[in-house]
């Protein structure tokens, strides 16, 4: 038997930021994402030689370790480890023997959430494994937990959420880790004309997320007037894609977008470089209203809106600089878990 799981990774279309400690404690924070159809993948195969075997495909990493209830975090697969560990120590499980894989569709460090969308797809298919009682918040707080609590990771709170529930949501985060998730019923002529006119570029290099997420948190601890004042504008952006998306103002989007990313820079000096900026100014000499780098900032992936029939000469200017333009489509289911 295997137990097999998967969880969308996301884009954020706005409110990027607004989710990061202690930002969304003090102030309250809101973003709009949405999920589309690259996936963080998990196989469990339960095992009965008292071996724990952890293989990361994408990674290129596989360690094999005697069964018991704890396993040492100590830089080797990390994130498969925390959540075994934290699933034997929340739902007293024995020690377990089984083989786990792992596998992502995009590499690490492209600002889709992929650490957090991979911990979710792990989490998702010891729940179907183990039947654990967890429910999607349940699921999305514990992915939460595990990265930011048990492993220390830097990061905000959308990643989890997103690839649990699927599909566009507007988040709304308030102090004591508290998320709202709210769905949205986007027309499919909508969705339609927004997968058109995205285009998801990855710039060919990843980047570390922790570094620049803790600068914002650092920020945002010292009230940085201007860091502060540039996240109020980013949440305010947030509230406005979700009205464009909603009522089909698809027009305004680019300009959304371009006053979003004016603003994100402001949260953190590292977010942007000189490569970025010569990709974002020639995309948008090409015909794009507005885009944004994906995730924390600093590389990855970037999504740029090319309306009307802009996209084919945005999409020439783009790979010239090396990168690649990824097809994609919206998604609206999140994590599923299923025995094969």
């Amino acid at each position: 038997m295997l137990i097999r799981a998967k969880a969308p990774l996301r884009i954020g279309l706005a409110g990027g930021g607004t989710d990061v400690s202690p930002y969304a404690d003090l102030y309250g924070g809101a973003i709009l994402n949405a999920t589309v159809n690259l996936y963080a993948s998990a196989t469990i195969e339960p095992l009965d030689n008292g071996k724990i075997i952890l293989d990361s495909i994408d990674l290129g990493e596989k360690i094999e370790l005697d069964a018991q209830k704890q396993l040492e975090i100590n830089g080797e697969l990390d994130i498969l480890k925390g959540v075994y560990n934290r699933v034997v120590r929340d739902f007293g499980q024995p020690a377990l023997s089984f083989r786990l894989t792992t596998s992502v569709d995009v590499p690490k460090g492209s600002g889709l959430g992929s650490s957090s969308t991979i911990t979710v797809a792990i989490l998702g298919a010891f729940t179907e494994w183990l039947n654990l009682p967890l429910g999607e918040y349940d699921i999305a707080r514990l992915a939460f937990d595990i990265e930011r609590k048990d492993l220390n990771m830097a990061g905000g709170r959308q990643d989890q959420y997103a690839a649990t529930f699927g599909g566009f949501n507007f988040m709304e985060f308030y102090a004591d880790e508290k998320v709202i998730v709210n769905p949205l019923r986007v027309k499919s002529d909508y969705v339609n004309e927004l997968e058109f006119n995205i285009l998801l570029y990855y710039t060919g290099t990843s980047r570390l997320s922790a570094q620049i997420i803790e600068k914002q948190a650092d920020n945002f601890h010292k009230k940085s007037k201007k860091s502060v004042e540039a996240a109020h504008k980013l949440k305010e952006q947030a509230v406005m894609m979700k009205e464009a998306v909603l009522t089909g103002n698809l027009h305004k989007i680019g300009e959304i977008l371009d006053m979003g990313w004016f603003y994100k820079k402001q949260t953190a000096k590292s977010i942007s470089n000189p490569v970025i900026d010569e990709i974002y100014d020639a995309a948008l000499k090409a015909g794009a209203t507005g885009g944004k780098i994906s995730g924390a900032g600093g590389g990855g992936f970037m999504m740029f809106y090319a309306p009307t029939n802009t996209r084919y000469q945005v999409m020439k200017v783009l790979n010239s600089f090396g990168g690649e333009v990824r097809s994609f489509n919206f998604t609206e289911k999140g994590m599923h878990a299923w025995r094969s």
